[in-house]
């Protein structure tokens, strides 16, 4: 039997892949330092009373208000609640848009029927929609989900569909010359050639999906950090307001790096 030969990157190979490590490795740390230098000045500012704590908070005060939280049992329940209703709005956004995209793929009649009226809806504030929903739904998760989806559904229509129209059209002669259906022609080119912007629209649905859940919040909720939000501006406890944004801002991000998390793995299973 033949043994497999031990192929060595070159020296350049290996000094380009220490470069690129270097260099992921000093953005990632410009990033902490500005966050370090923001948190510090901060602080330090609002100690000095450069600052209104009262006004902007401070760092300490939205910690010792993050801790009171968890120690009254509230911390898990009014996240939970948010990222349920974020999690579920993203997750029916991207399906139902991605079906409805493939409804109009299918039909070149009723995608130019309906072309101009997706438009307008994707260019209509949803916020105006909420009192609608209300009104239709009940002050409720359910209206705080379907703002949610209303304003990711039509966006992921239209990524979607437009990912599909751009699709190579020399491949799609190439395989209708072989005899290949229109079933076939979409699962075996479209499809497969617009899992990238299936993936893009993804990450967009996200934030997306982030903004409607919270605009749901503001208009009607009992719990979440909308709610706290509101309440806090209510009864002008800033500490509060801040701390619910920060922790909005670290849950989005985390749901952001997981949806990337899975596009890499599959991308690379593709490989």
């Amino acid at each position: 039997m033949s043994k497999a030969v031990d192929i060595k990157p070159s020296k350049e190979r290996l000094e380009y892949l220490r470069g690129r490590r270097r260099k992921k490795l000093l953005i990632s740390l410009a990033q902490v330092m500005i966050l370090i230098i923001f948190v510090a000045q901060w602080e330090i500012t609002a100690r000095l009373g450069i600052i209104d704590p009262f006004i902007t908070s401070q760092p300490t005060r939205i910690i010792n208000t993050i801790i009171r939280l968890y120690n009254e049992g509230q911390l898990f329940h009014h996240v939970g609640v948010t990222c349920l209703e974020t999690v579920t709005g993203f997750v029916s956004g991207t399906i139902l848009g991605t079906f409805i995209a493939v409804i109009l793929w299918w039909s070149e009649f009723l995608t130019k029927v309906l072309e101009p009226y997706l438009v307008v809806l994707n260019s209509l504030p949803k916020i105006a929609l909420g009192p609608i929903f209300i009104v239709w739904f009940g002050a409720g998760i359910t209206s705080i989900i379907v703002i949610a989806l209303a304003i990711s559904l039509v966006v992921s229509i239209l990524e979607v569909l437009h990912g599909f129209a751009s699709t190579d059209q020399e491949q799609i002669k190439l395989v209708k010359t072989l005899g290949a259906g229109k079933l076939q022609i979409f699962t075996k080119v479209v499809l497969p050639a617009n899992l990238p912007v299936i993936m893009n629209s993804l990450k967009i649905n996200v934030g997306l999906s982030w903004v409607g859940v919270i605009v749901g919040e503001f208009l009607v909720s009992r719990a979440g950090l909308g709610y706290l939000i509101v309440y806090g501006g209510q009864v002008f406890q800033l500490d509060l307001v801040m701390s619910s944004v920060i922790i909005l801002c670290m849950a989005a991000g985390i749901m952001y790096k997981a949806v990337v998390l899975v596009q890499q793995l599959f991308l690379k299973s593709r490989i």
